[in-house]
């Protein structure tokens, strides 16, 4: 079981705080997705920001044709500074995803790194080698883009 990390970093050219309050908002979370990802929360009664123990559920198609339920749950959280969430219900063996802001002299720079284990043992490695990594580093140029949008370009 190999377990690899996907890091990124993007300057953003606004406030901690207002990066904090976009990004740690769950109903932000669709548009900062690619949109063929078919990406919808299914959780009810979801808070307006997260917090320690909040569980959220949503359906992504992973593969055209290919949907699944993804079930995460945010298990720390240190406000405007950072939090962690965790796939519970899931594609990955193991998935572990930190956000954390630090300041900078242009404003902020938001750091990801997900830690993870694809499934299927061999064939996972080799999914990971061939599709995972191109992937994820899809979703997080997507993502960078529409930060920037949202925020503008440094």
């Amino acid at each position: 079981m190999a377990t690899y990390q996907f890091y990124r970093e993007q300057i953003i050219p606004a406030t901690r705080s207002d990066v904090w309050n976009f990004i740690s908002s769950p109903e932000n979370l669709k548009k900062i997705t690619p949109p063929e990802m078919g990406f919808n929360i299914t959780t009810s009664h979801l808070a307006s920001k997260m917090y320690a123990g909040m569980i959220i559920s949503y359906k992504v198609k992973l593969l055209p044709g290919f949907s699944t339920n993804w079930v995460t749950e945010i298990t720390q959280v240190r406000d405007q500074e950072y939090f962690i969430d965790e796939q519970r219900v899931g594609p990955y063996s193991i998935w572990h995803h930190q956000h954390l802001l630090k300041d900078q002299e242009k404003g902020v720079i938001m750091c990801d790194l997900i830690t993870y284990v694809p499934p299927l043992g061999f064939l996972g490695a080799i999914a990971n080698r061939f599709m995972i990594k191109d992937k994820l580093n899809d979703i997080f140029t997507f993502r960078e883009k529409a930060v920037l949008d949202v925020f503008g370009a440094p």
